[in-house]
């Protein structure tokens, strides 16, 4: 009845599951005949949120369908959701995602202007992501996905690599401009991998995400030009690691992180740049970070504050590292083994920690008088050296607000 509903459905019509529990052993197919349009999409939806549970192998499958939203279902099944790249502007919004251990990926999204919203993905200890943006090919990356106000849970690989929560683009797709926003997220018990956020692919947006108890982090591993904006990551084991180049770095708070490594690691590279046309081989190399800029940040009571890497060769070159708060107590605030051109002022640090081999000319050791809130955030007060102190003028090229959101005024 639901196929028959959809094949018959016109756009801008609801179709409604009534609840229960339903064991699909073949997808439900949404084809160019169940589209709608961007202002009359075509809504299929639970009864009430969370009200259908779809048991079995699989639940919807996608060829040529545009402008269709999936609402409200609860998903088990055993084999992943793959939304093809003939399709458009396919939505999934407030679904749950706890599939069975089998299903190697929860949902790849391969079409262009896609919405993931309020839904909850969690319960994966298998390798596989819970979401992964791809897109047609192999070295294009879907187009304008928007992923905001998801609940990532209690991933819990055991493997050193592969369980990422969301992963925007593969390593064949590292020049490839998404334009992808990722934001207003939670994030918590990610220990599927050290990349909670992993980006794979260019032009994307990572703000106001917030990252707690997780082994996953934020990682710019393929790519140029994303942006990582406001976010959170909190008592966990990964901060924010970069590779690539032009990336911006701004606004975000990264404290209680116990990799050794560093709390934000400007990353050493294997190659210098990727370009077009390069084997398979060395697209999976790691690209050494170039014309990066780290500003606004608070890095604070981490085991280690804003690092480099040794374990590569290729230095990361012409690097802006201004106006960040670095407090600690242990090992180095701010040192970066191997650099070239890089350009420090302005940062601010405080604690019994070293400095690192940032140069004087980089940083005031000032108490940037940082308290916790009822959170245990730690902020500045309205008495702190920071306030009103930056270094360069220029920060709203590149960031309109603050790491709180509100608009900076200089």
């Amino acid at each position: 009845a639901l196929q028959t509903a959809i094949n018959n459905s016109d756009p801008g019509d609801t179709i409604v599951l009534k609840n229960g529990s339903y064991s699909v052993s073949s997808a439900v197919s949404l084809g160019s005949g169940a589209s709608g349009t961007s202002s009359e999409p075509v809504t299929i939806k639970a009864e009430t949120v969370g009200g259908v549970t779809l048991t079995g192998s699989s639940s919807f499958s996608f060829s040529g369908v545009h402008d269709v939203s999936i609402q409200g279902f609860r998903f088990t099944q055993s084999t992943t959701i793959d939304v093809g790249s003939s399709s458009k502007a396919v939505d999934f919004i407030r679904n749950e995602f706890l599939f069975a251990q089998s299903a190697e990926h929860n949902l790849i999204v391969r079409s262009d202007d896609s919405e993931v919203a309020y839904n909850w993905f969690h319960g994966k200890s298998t390798i596989g992501v819970y979401l992964g943006i791809e897109g047609p090919g192999t070295d294009t990356v879907a187009k304008n996905s928007h992923i905001h106000h998801n609940y990532f849970s209690d991933q819990t690989f055991a493997g050193a690599n592969g369980g990422e929560s969301i992963r925007l683009g593969t390593s064949p797709k590292a020049l490839s401009s998404g334009g992808a926003i990722v934001e207003y997220n939670l994030f918590e018990n990610a220990n599927g991998d050290p990349e909670a956020i992993s980006v794979k692919s260019s032009g994307h947006t990572i703000r106001y995400n917030t990252i707690r108890d997780s082994k996953g982090g934020i990682v710019l591993r393929h790519g140029n030009n994303n942006k990582v904006l406001s976010n959170y990551i909190l008592n966990g084991e990964n901060g924010i690691r970069i590779y690539g180049n032009d990336h911006v770095i701004m606004n975000n708070y990264v404290s209680g992180i116990s990799n050794v490594d560093g709390a934000i690691i400007v990353g050493s590279g294997t190659v210098r740049d990727h370009f077009v046309g390069e084997s398979a081989d060395s697209r999976k190399k790691y690209d050494a970070p170039d014309r990066i800029r780290i500003g606004l940040n608070t890095v604070v009571n981490n085991v280690n504050g804003l690092a480099g890497e040794t374990h590569r060769t290729v230095e990361p070159r012409n690097v802006t590292i201004v106006d960040n708060i670095f407090q600690g107590s242990t090992n180095k605030l701010a040192d970066v083994p191997l650099m070239q051109d890089f350009y420090w002022r302005g940062n601010i640090l405080w604690g019994s920690a070293a400095n690192g081999n940032i140069p004087t000319v980089g940083y005031t050791r000032v108490n940037p008088q940082l308290a916790q809130d009822a959170t245990g955030v730690w902020k500045i007060g309205s008495s702190s050296p920071a306030v009103n102190a930056a270094f360069m003028t220029d920060h709203g090229t590149w960031v309109t607000d603050d790491i709180e959101g509100r608009q900076r005024a200089g």
